[in-house]
């Protein structure tokens, strides 16, 4: 069984792979991760994996909304022009924050900031925790 750290990351993951493959290329993306033996170690249930699955796919077929709000947001910034990284992990809590009731606010951008100080370059925590803080108020 996995944590909820464990689900998000697997989560970004993923959804980082949008960045490098056409939208009808995902499917098999996704597939392909599912079965990775490196990111799905024994103990993974197949709850876990559909859990990533939902989250995911609720991510993607709003990402052109996510997008605009995080454009409107981040001034000075458009999403076209943050690394790959910092926009995939402010995405995802952009949709924990404001499409996932069930996560509180600071617990989606804590998170965030943790993604980004584990993925992250220098600077990235500090960039995500100042765009998503704008989507805490």
């Amino acid at each position: 069984m996995m944590s909820r750290r464990e689900i998000r990351e697997r989560i970004f993951k993923l959804l980082f792979r949008v960045e490098f493959y056409k939208e009808g290329e995902m499917e098999e993306q996704k597939e392909l991760f599912l079965e990775d033996a490196e990111d799905f170690p024994e103990g993974v249930t197949e709850k876990n994996k559909e859990e990533i699955t939902k989250k995911y796919d609720a991510i993607a077929e709003k990402l052109t909304e996510i997008d605009a709000m995080i454009d409107e947001k981040a001034t000075g910034w458009s999403s076209r022009r943050m690394g790959k990284v910092d926009l995939t992990i402010i995405r995802l809590a952009v949709y924990e924050i404001c499409f996932d009731e069930q996560i509180p606010t600071g617990v989606a951008i804590n998170e965030a900031v943790e993604l980004a100080k584990k993925y992250g370059q220098d600077g990235s925590a500090a960039f995500v925790n100042g765009v998503l803080a704008k989507f805490a108020d």
